[in-house]
């Protein structure tokens, strides 16, 4: 990205009371949507997220949600402002992976703010990304493993879902057509309009009280602001180039790891960094495949991350840093390749090989490898107490990964996915299932000075025929441990049946679609986390 030289530093009191504006706007968005999601995915699981954009299309407020969808987003706003004319009251749609998107389950909103009765191009734009559990294809909860992106769902390119306030029946006819659960998706796209708007109302009333003047000003020095506490970051950093690879176990069709390669090239001299990716493998035939929009967006998390806790991620955090993804690769994929789970598994071992990479650089900062997996679980059938199509789909958190002095946590979300698990009591009502358990996988995370965090078991026993998918990770390689701590636990599926012959039970492939009669029983032990240091070495293990 070109260097520019930051304006002076506004009034730091002014500039926090803007910060904390801001981050509340987008807060608001995703409470908003949460209340009124008709889905437990989103409602229960929290599985979206909302920012705030200045009038080119820069993020300059997250919401607490999901980096995966945070870092990306900014994407499918520029996406959509170049494809489309933005005028008051509309709202555009996309999923389009390939035109700023994911994957084809989250479904973005942008919405063009316009202060007053301001006309010509909107001074800002809220938007909002939601996991909708089917958007159609091959399997339930479009996330089966596909050899292309068609098989995977409804693709959306940038189109106007609301035209100057008016609903567009005819494409949202053409989109609920194409899903299994159009009551659930039309619930949960109109949820997302409304949160949209709650953030669009907010953004009218700042101006209304501070001027739009005094509030673009703000952003701006937000962006700045940013850039320059990266920059402060990076000039403390050694200098050097730092290599890692990391390898998923499988693309779901072949059993052959699929590498993944990074080289962080430092330059505090310069406060600039260099993130390349080249020598990772060819994009593959299965759905692991990550977009440039996933690549970029776990690399702007790990270097958030080196920030401090209060810094705004904005869009001025990654000027200093530039990237090399080549195309037709594993993490810059090219057309019809299958994504899906490029964007809960890749992005996942994108992070562990960056925080791999920087480990060398900054040994006492960073944490052994977290779970390294989002353990996706999809099942959909009819629901015998309705008659209906169900699609139920959920990723289950596992172990934190150990950090210089302090234990990994157990059983979280974490990384790229920030979500919760649905309740119990909220799975059991929704869909046809019992759950039998749901506990921690105790002594699944990495010994060493300072123990990884546990994974999860979370047993399901179906109560009517089911087709299952199962979408996960670090089977094959374990969390890596870091300073001599162990690795984590591997994670593992288990599918117990009874037949004819009695009751049977097998190990399932990491990555696999199957039937299943009713009575059958899930169990998924998530992986741990890796330990820290070599266990004896002052603290319990």
């Amino acid at each position: 990205m070109p260097s520019r030289t930051p304006a002076a530093a506004p009034d730091p009191i002014e500039l926090a009371i803007f910060k904390n504006a801001f981050h509340a706007i987008a807060e608001e968005m995703g409470a908003t949507l949460r209340r009124s999601a008709y889905s437990p995915n989103i409602k229960e699981r929290r599985d979206y997220s909302s920012a705030l954009f200045d009038g080119s299309g820069q993020v300059i407020a997250m919401g607490d949600d999901m980096p995966v969808h945070l870092g990306s987003m900014p994407m499918s706003v520029q996406a959509a402002l170049k494809a489309l004319p933005l005028e008051p009251g509309d709202i555009a749609i996309l999923n389009d992976p390939y035109d700023g998107g994911t994957h084809l389950p989250d479904i973005t909103l942008v919405v063009p703010v316009f202060p007053g009765k301001q006309s010509g191009q909107p001074a800002f734009y809220v938007a909002n990304r939601a996991h909708h559990a089917d958007v159609g294809g091959t399997f339930p909860g479009s996330m089966g493993l596909c050899r292309e992106i068609y098989q995977e769902g409804i693709r959306i390119p940038p189109l106007k879902i609301v035209r100057r306030g008016e609903m567009d029946r005819a494409l949202l006819a053409l989109i609920l057509n194409n899903v299994r659960t159009p009551r659930e998706r039309e619930g949960d796209l109109t949820a997302q309009i409304g949160a949209c708007r709650i953030g669009a109302q907010r953004l009218r009333e700042m101006v209304a009280k501070y001027g739009q003047p005094r509030v673009e000003r703000n952003m701006q020095a937000m962006l700045d602001h940013s850039e320059r506490l990266m920059r402060a970051e990076l000039r403390q950093m050694p200098a050097g180039a730092f290599a890692a690879e990391d390898f998923l176990d499988d693309d779901g069709l072949a059993e052959t790891p699929v590498k993944l390669r990074v080289e962080i090239r430092l330059d505090p001299k310069r406060a600039r960094a260099v993130v390349d990716f080249t020598g990772s493998d060819p994009q593959v035939i299965g759905s692991i495949n990550a977009v440039f929009a996933i690549t970029y967006s776990a690399t702007f998390y790990v270097f958030r991350c080196l920030l401090p806790e209060e810094a705004a991620p904005t869009a001025g955090l990654m000027r200093p840093v530039s990237m090399i993804i080549p195309p037709g690769t594993v993490v810059n994929a090219s057309a019809p390749a299958a994504v899906a789970g490029g964007n809960v598994e890749c992005s996942q071992r994108i992070v562990d090989v960056l925080l791999r990479a920087f480990a060398q650089a900054l040994p006492d900062r960073i944490p052994a490898a977290s779970s390294g997996t989002m353990n996706n679980l999809t099942i959909g059938g009819l629901d015998p107490r309705s008659g209906l199509p169900y699609a139920y789909y959920e990723t289950c958190g596992g172990g934190m990964g150990a950090i210089a002095g302090a234990h990994g946590l157990s059983g979280v979300h974490t990384h790229m996915s920030n979500t919760l698990n649905t309740p119990v009591e909220a799975l059991e009502y929704a869909y046809p299932f019992r759950v039998r358990r749901y506990a921690y996988r105790r002594g699944s995370g990495g010994a060493g000075q300072f123990r990884g965090g546990d994974g999860l078991i979370r047993e399901i026993e179906l109560l009517a025929p089911s087709q299952v998918t199962v979408l996960s990770e670090r089977r094959r390689f374990a969390p890596y441990g870091l300073a001599g701590g162990e690795n984590g636990a591997r994670g593992r599926t288990l599918l117990r049946q009874t037949t004819s012959q009695g009751e049977s039970e097998r190990e399932l492939p990491g990555k696999c679609n199957l039937f299943v009669d009713a009575g059958a029983v899930l169990r998924l032990e998530s992986p741990g986390g890796g330990g820290w240091g070599a266990a004896g070495n002052g603290s319990s293990s």
